[in-house]
Parts: C-alpha cells; sequence; structure tokens
C-alpha cells in the first residue's frame, strides 16, 4: 500500500478531481487529496489562479507542506496544473519521496533550487495541444527534466483541452483519463 497526495488544479477540489483520487487509489493505495481552497471552487482557471496569487506562492507553499507534514514520507506526490507546483517541489526537497506524478504541467526542474533526486522516478502528462501545456513552456520543462533525469517519462495524449482528466469540468476525456490512471497505478505498483 503507497501514500499518495493528490493537489488539485486551479479551480479547486472539484468532484473530478476526488473521483480522479478514488480511481488512482482504487488498488488499495491510500490517496489524500488537501484542499487548499477549503472547500471553495472557481468556475474558470484565472479565477482560481488569482486566488492563489493573492494569498501568494509562498502561503501555497507552505499549506502544501504542513499538509504532508504528519503523512508518511514515502509518498508518492501527484499533481493536476496548478497542483504539479506543490507535488513536484515536495518531490524534488522532501526526503524519502517514492515519486512524482505531474499531470498538465511542469516546471523546469531547477524551479526549486536544487536538482532532481535521482531516486526519484517522475511521469508526465499532458494533451499534445493543450494550449497551456504544450505552449507555455510546461513541454519544453518536461523535455529539460527529461534531459537531466534518467527516469523521467512523458505521456501525451491527442487533444487540445486542459484539465482533461477532471470528469466534472467541459474539457473531460474520458478515454485519455482511463489510459492515464492505468498508466499512475503502474507506476506507484513499481515504485
Amino acid at each position: 500500500m503507497t501514500t499518495i497526495v493528490l493537489f488539485h488544479h486551479a479551480q479547486g477540489l472539484t468532484p473530478g478531481i476526488s473521483e480522479l483520487g478514488r480511481k488512482i487509489g482504487g488498488r488499495g493505495h491510500v490517496v489524500h487529496t488537501p484542499d487548499y481552497f477549503e472547500g471553495r471552487t472557481f468556475d474558470n482557471i484565472l479565477e482560481g489562479y488569482a486566488y492563489v496569487q493573492e494569498r501568494g506562492f509562498d502561503s501555497y507553499d507552505q499549506w502544501a507542506e504542513q499538509k504532508v507534514a504528519e503523512l508518511p514520507t514515502d509518498a508518492v506526490y501527484i499533481g493536476v496544473s496548478l497542483g504539479v507546483r506543490a507535488a513536484q517541489r515536495l518531490a524534488q526537497t522532501r526526503s524519502g519521496a517514492r515519486g512524482a506524478i505531474l499531470i498538465e504541467a511542469c516546471l523546469p526542474p531547477d524551479e526549486f533550487g536544487t536538482q532532481w533526486p535521482d531516486e526519484v522516478p517522475v511521469q508526465i502528462h499532458g494533451a499534445q495541444d493543450d494550449p497551456l501545456f504544450a505552449l507555455e513552456g510546461d513541454l519544453q520543462a518536461a523535455q529539460a527534466l527529461i534531459e537531466a533525469h534518467a527516469a523521467t517519462d512523458l505521456h501525451t495524449y491527442p487533444g487540445d483541452k486542459h484539465l482533461f482528466c477532471d470528469s466534472s469540468l467541459p474539457g473531460y476525456d474520458a478515454e485519455a483519463t482511463d489510459l492515464l490512471v492505468e498508466r499512475v497505478r503502474s507506476f506507484v505498483s513499481r515504485v
């Protein structure tokens, strides 16, 4: 049994993200889905992102640290879009991480002032024509991470929708999400 921490995207801890957590944890893993917005959700990404900016990214980083402080250190960290910031940061800086799964976003490997730990494998997922993933630097950051860290897998999916793995949002792609969940479960079973 693996401890998994799933960080939500900028629209909040939506029913679709909760469902994704249940699907990923369906094989007996314990999935934690902390809620940075404390029950609040946003109609679009820009509103949620503005809320995070108001509170500050330092506050977001501190919140993520607090949410995992009492969890086992040998966790797998998963982030969806905005949540990638917390997942990637913790996987890179919290000793004992078993792996990171970065969905629909990726930050440069040097974002947190440290190299990616050799012992922490990474899996990255995104829609190949998603403007927020493919055209705003995330895909390039993923490719840089692949070059810097051999234990990195990149999976792209057909389509141009952001948040395609959230069944409660209009861009949901059931087929791509099923494949993503299968790949995530396989990754978690190996680490």
